[in-house]
């Protein structure tokens, strides 16, 4: 991953491991950033390949190597790389050399289940997230009581919960009278949950089984699997059947 310089800073850090370009720049504007001992809080800063960075008094280096792999995440783990009251990280399952570089694209709760995609490639995560690009997430949903289609057929127009935009799933399926298969291409935080509290239920079990054309396949609760760039340019395309797996070179 040869880097031409001057670099922007956020884009250094993105190829660094420190999460996406936009999750970067809150890190800069929070002041959290240096550059030879040398807070910098501006968004244009240029980075020189003789520069020191630090991000919270650690040293950060862009990796020779870019990696993607998918994790099934269990019920329990929380995706944050960091949190004083938590114990299991997600990334800790992913037995690699260099798992400090990796960071979650999106992000599931820690209740919530299924895939989850890892990288150090910034401008990959940031594609992937945004709105524009509508990549589609799936997921299974069991409540505690049966679901409604009515409800479900609502959801499609969209609802109006706590923010001033809509929350809304692209299409859905009734699998039983509990079960059902949600598919989005939004983001928002803690959306399925709150889209069926919104109409009385009780999530009991939330699976996400596929991002674009990325599915869990046969992973088990804490394996994982390296993600191909063949699959990566596939699910950026926007589509949605699985990539035929096939030896690449890095």
């Amino acid at each position: 991953m040869k880097l031409e310089y001057p670099i922007r800073l956020q884009a250094y850090m993105a190829k660094s491991g420190c999460g996406s370009r936009r999750f970067c720049e809150t890190l800069i504007t929070a002041g959290r950033v240096t550059i030879n001992t040398k807070r910098v809080t501006e968004l244009g800063t240029k980075v020189n390949e003789e520069d020191v960075v630090m991000v919270d008094d650690q040293l950060i280096e862009p990796a020779d190597r870019t990696y993607y792999y998918a994790l099934y995440k269990p019920r329990g783990y929380v995706c944050t790389n960091y949190d004083p009251n938590e114990k299991l990280y997600a990334r800790d399952l992913i037995d690699i050399a260099d798992k400090n570089l990796l960071f979650h694209i999106g992000r599931l709760d820690k209740e919530s289940t299924g895939l989850i995609l890892f990288t150090n490639d910034g401008d990959v995560a940031q594609k992937v997230m945004h709105p524009s690009r509508e990549i589609e997430k799936e997921y299974l949903v069991s409540c505690s009581t049966e679901v409604r289609r009515e409800d479900l057929e609502e959801a499609l127009k969209g609802v109006y919960i706590d923010i001033p935009q809509p929350y809304r799933i692209k299409r859905f399926e009734i699998l039983s009278k509990k079960w059902v298969k949600i598919i989005l291409t939004e983001g928002k935080n803690r959306e399925i949950r709150k889209i069926f509290s919104y109409f009385g239920y009780d999530v009991k079990q939330l699976v996400r089984t596929r991002i674009g054309c990325i599915e869990l396949g046969d992973m088990q609760p804490g394996q994982y699997r390296p993600v191909y760039p063949s699959e990566i340019e596939a699910m950026l395309k926007g589509e949605t059947e699985p990539v035929k797996k096939r030896k690449v070179s890095w």
